[in-house]
């Protein structure tokens, strides 16, 4: 049985999309009762679900498959004037209304999203798009401030939280993109216990894989994933401090971007650490997500590790399907922890030799970094929450130890497992203690050299690993059953990109490839991996399963 928090709580944070389309509808406010919510849901489902099905038998009467469909190809629509964004718009909020229900991947939709696209349409007839996202629905992780939609981290004790738009969000608004609605995720990016459920939270519940519905979508960016997954919108930002981005990316069968740390603004968005934290584009192809990081990304003087992108570093990406010709790459196997994906890895290598690419096995030692970073991460946290909270207005506890309190007196919070990492970290030194500065500096210095040394040594273009193994059954109150490879944690912790493709699946469930590169490639490395995914064309759209069994 999936956990879901009271119903108001899923009420009072947004309209749900049945009454997003309905005229004479009004936004229930925050505060009011649960009940009130409820019963305008209900009133207007029968017209709103007309409307949003209208939009989406239109689509497919065009040709538009919104699993398939590319944002150059929804442009081009809409420049000829067969598509607008309010149409494309309504036929998202279909899918969520129909498909969301199995997947619980959206916490809470935004009651102004088709307002948002009717004044993208306007400024398209007046102006011309903005950039390659006008018009493009757009979910965000709820940990990703928006002044219009609560942002909680997923956590109640944030429901009272006022936050401005992050950069990231403000930097889609002037883009001309439509925030949809905010993405589930693991409460608190997964950083309160040791057997948290990834996926949960108490705000949205769990979210499940749309593949297989008992699986797990990993996480903590769960929702974001397995929203853009399900076709819920057309990309997704998630965040990542070691493996949010890539693992829940990988799980799902989507395109995963962790960006270079300082490339995309962390400003506004709940932290975790400044030293690994980074927001990134989800998507179905690379070149959606390619679209989407050149309008995040750029210098915020919110951000001090914005200030460190090269001048040169391109504002468009230039994606080459020939890209892995001539190249060198190393693979990082990751071999026998699961059979299938050593298999599966194989028949990828020999893929990249017939594009050409020369391969070369390496080896990367990633559990010397381990010990150093949950060190540094611990006092990170708390410096950096207690920072976010001080800068955050409205109702809420004014610190780590007041959310430690809150979680401790609140009815659903500790449901499933505790505040062991929060409690840590409330008890740690603070970040200037010599022992944390020199875990710190140790634990960035080695993963950097893991990552340097390794392609000086091999003369490569690349790295590429498999980025996860098969999804685990979720089972709250026991902790994940984490199983198969990880590749995340040496570019996370080194601050380098990592972009995870499709690569095929194991049985019914979805097994990624993650390229790795050196610090600022991203150029290279998304067209490395644009040339991949056009190879081997191995994503597919889930079947939303119950269960495959053991």
């Amino acid at each position: 049985m999936r956990a879901r928090p009271p119903t108001s709580v899923r009420h009072l944070i947004g309209l749900t999309v049945a009454a997003l389309l309905t005229t004479g509808v009004t936004a229930v406010p925050a505060g009011a009762a649960p009940t009130t919510a409820a019963t305008a849901a209900t009133t207007a489902t029968t017209a709103t679900t007309a409307s949003t099905a209208d939009a989406a038998r239109m689509l497919q009467r065009r040709g538009v498959d919104l699993d398939s469909v590319t944002i150059p190809r929804l442009q081009r629509l809409m420049r000829e004037r067969r598509l607008t964004s309010t149409q494309l718009t309504a036929a998202y909020l279909h899918r969520i209304a129909t498909v969301d229900r199995k997947v619980d991947a959206v916490l809470a939709v935004n009651p102004r999203a088709v307002a948002e696209a009717a004044a993208s349409d306007r400024h398209r007839r007046r102006y011309g798009p903005r950039s390659a996202l006008e018009g493009i629905p757009v979910l965000l992780k709820d940990n990703v401030d928006t002044r219009d939609l609560r942002t909680t981290a997923g956590s109640r004790a944030l429901l009272g939280a006022r936050p401005g738009d992050a950069t990231l969000t403000r930097r889609l608004r002037a883009a001309g993109a439509v925030v949809i609605g905010k993405a589930n995720l693991s409460e608190w990016a997964n950083f309160r216990d040791f057997a948290s459920t990834s996926g949960w939270s108490a705000v949205g519940g769990l979210t499940n894989n749309p593949y297989v519905l008992d699986r797990n979508a990993c996480g903590s960016s769960s929702g974001s994933a397995a929203g853009v997954a399900a076709s819920l919108a057309q990309v997704a930002i998630g965040t990542e401090t070691d493996g949010s981005i890539v693992c829940p990316a990988g799980s799902t069968g989507v395109v995963g971007v962790k960006p270079t740390l300082g490339l995309v603004s962390r400003a506004g968005v709940v932290p975790i650490s400044a030293e690994q934290d980074t927001a990134g584009p989800m998507a179905r192809n690379v070149v959606d997500a390619a679209l989407t990081l050149a309008v995040i990304q750029g210098r915020d003087t919110r951000d001090a590790a914005t200030a460190e992108i090269p001048a040169d570093q391109p504002g468009r990406y230039r994606l080459d399907r020939d890209a892995l010709r001539g190249k060198r790459i190393g693979v990082w196997r990751l071999s026998g922890i699961d059979e299938d994906v050593d298999k599966l890895v194989e028949q990828r290598v020999t893929d990249l030799r017939a594009a050409g690419a020369t391969t070369v096995d390496v080896e990367i030692d990633d559990s010397v970094v381990f010990e150093d970073e949950f060190t540094a991460l611990l006092a990170e946290f708390k410096r950096d929450v207690n920072a976010y909270l001080a800068a955050t207005p409205g109702p809420h506890p004014a610190d780590l130890a007041g959310l430690i309190a809150f979680n401790e007196a609140d009815p659903v919070e500790l449901r499933y497992f505790g505040q062991r990492i929060f409690e840590a970290a409330q008890a740690s030194p603070p970040t200037t203690d010599p022992a944390i500065v020199a875990a710190r500096r140790r634990a960035t210095t080695t993963a950097r050299r893991l990552i340097d040394d390794t392609l000086a040594r091999h003369r490569l273009d690349a790295i590429v690993a498999p980025t996860n193994g098969p999804a685990w059954v979720s089972t709250l109150g026991e902790g994940d059953a984490f199983v198969g490879p990880s590749s995340s944690t040496p570019p996370a912790v080194s601050g380098y990109p990592s972009i995870t493709v499709p690569a095929g699946f194991d049985g019914a469930l979805p097994i990624g490839m993650s390229f790795l590169g050196a610090r600022w490639s991203e150029p290279e490395v998304l067209s490395l991996a644009y040339a991949f995914e056009q190879l081997t064309h191995e994503r597919r759209p889930p079947r939303y399963l119950p269960t495959i069994g053991p």
